[in-house]
C-alpha cells in the first residue's frame, strides 16, 4: 500500500474524473461525426481515454488508495466505461 499525501490522492481524484468526463463527450460525439477519418480518429481516442481510466482504476485497487466499490465513475452510472 503506497501512502499518498493529501494533494496527491485529489489530484489523483481529478485526473479519473477528468479523463472519465472526456472519455464520455467522446463517446457522445462520435454519434454526431460522419467523415470516416475523423470518426476513426476519435474512436482512436476513446479507446486510448478508457485505458487511461482503466489504468488508474487498477492504481487505485492496487493500492489500496480506496474501497474497489467506491471507484464508480460517473459515466459508469450511465453505462460507459
Amino acid at each position: 500500500m503506497r501512502n499518498l499525501a493529501s494533494h496527491e490522492t485529489l489530484a489523483l481524484a481529478k485526473l479519473l474524473e477528468m479523463e472519465t468526463q472526456g472519455l464520455a463527450v467522446a463517446q457522445t460525439s462520435l454519434m454526431a461525426v460522419s467523415d470516416e477519418q475523423l470518426k476513426t480518429s476519435l474512436q482512436a481516442g476513446i479507446t486510448a481515454a478508457a485505458a487511461r481510466v482503466t489504468g488508474l482504476k487498477q492504481f487505485i485497487q492496487e493500492n489500496n488508495l480506496v474501497n474497489p466499490q467506491e471507484i464508480q465513475t460517473s459515466s459508469e452510472m450511465q453505462g460507459g466505461y
